[in-house]
């Protein structure tokens, strides 16, 4: 299939590593141009130098910028503008807040997830959205807990289905210009996120095998192939599709 995204632009938040990075590398195959944002300028720098060696091409920037920040929107818009004079979308990472239950997290905790998971998240969605042209496309990266709570991820569990309503929200009020919005609901993903998680329990491996034994197809998912959903919700070829909540889990999530 052909996903008609040559020469289009996407944003792509937290893109130096993990699932951004996924989805970055195939957008890039598949004929796009990123701009990658993260908090780390070296590591923005290496995935574009790679990003571009195996394009042949000049086909990413970069932009130092934290999603929490309020000037990270523009930002990021100014940069597709100076490299390519154009925005097709964007893809927004949100990002993995602290682990813990409900009885231990400190106001201090919510409030600064709060700030960085979901306020920026709707600032960015906002923003971007308002500036793309018919056709473009707007994709978070939420997680399974939309749907269904995690153990011991008392933020997870409250802010993003939350944002997963402001972006079904946001699909309808954007949907009238032509501009598409859906989220993306990652279960277990082989990520140095979840590698983390997996290790906090004190038995990375037992703790893997039984997050196996609960995914039908018996495995975690690898990051190309989140990507490659990704890729295709951006794109083109899904544009009767928005309002979209989509799992990417292997099965995990048991509600339809």
């Amino acid at each position: 299939m052909d996903l008609q995204l040559t020469d289009r632009v996407y944003l792509v938040t937290g893109g130096a590593r993990g699932l951004g990075r996924a989805s970055a590398d195939v957008l890039v195959a598949e004929g796009a141009r990123v701009v990658l944002s993260g908090r780390s300028r070296e590591t923005l720098e290496q995935a574009a130098a790679t990003l571009d060696e195996a394009a042949g091409r000049h086909a990413a920037v970069t932009v130092v910028a934290d999603n929490a920040d309020r000037e990270t929107p523009a930002r990021l818009l100014a940069a597709a503008d100076d490299a390519w004079g154009r925005v097709d979308g964007a893809l927004i990472s949100v990002g993995g807040p602290p682990k813990g239950p409900v009885g231990t997290i400190t106001d201090e905790q919510w409030t600064s997830a709060f700030d960085s998971v979901f306020l920026g998240a709707v600032r960015l969605a906002r923003e971007v959205g308002a500036a793309l042209p018919s056709g473009g496309s707007l994709g978070l990266v939420l997680s399974s807990s939309v749907r269904a709570p995690l153990p011991d991820m008392a933020i997870s569990n409250g802010l993003r289905p939350g944002l997963a309503m402001v972006a079904k929200t946001l699909a309808d009020e954007l949907g009238p210009r032509g501009v598409r919005v859906n989220g993306l609901l990652p279960g277990r993903l082989a990520t140095e996120r979840v590698a983390e998680l997996d290790a906090s329990t004190g038995d990375p491996e037992a703790a893997r095998r039984a997050a196996e034994a609960a995914i039908p197809l018996g495995r975690y998912g690898e990051p190309e192939e989140f990507g490659a959903v990704a890729a295709f919700l951006l794109s083109p070829a899904a544009s009767f599709l928005t309002g979209v909540m989509l799992p990417v889990d292997g099965g995990l999530l048991r509600a339809l």
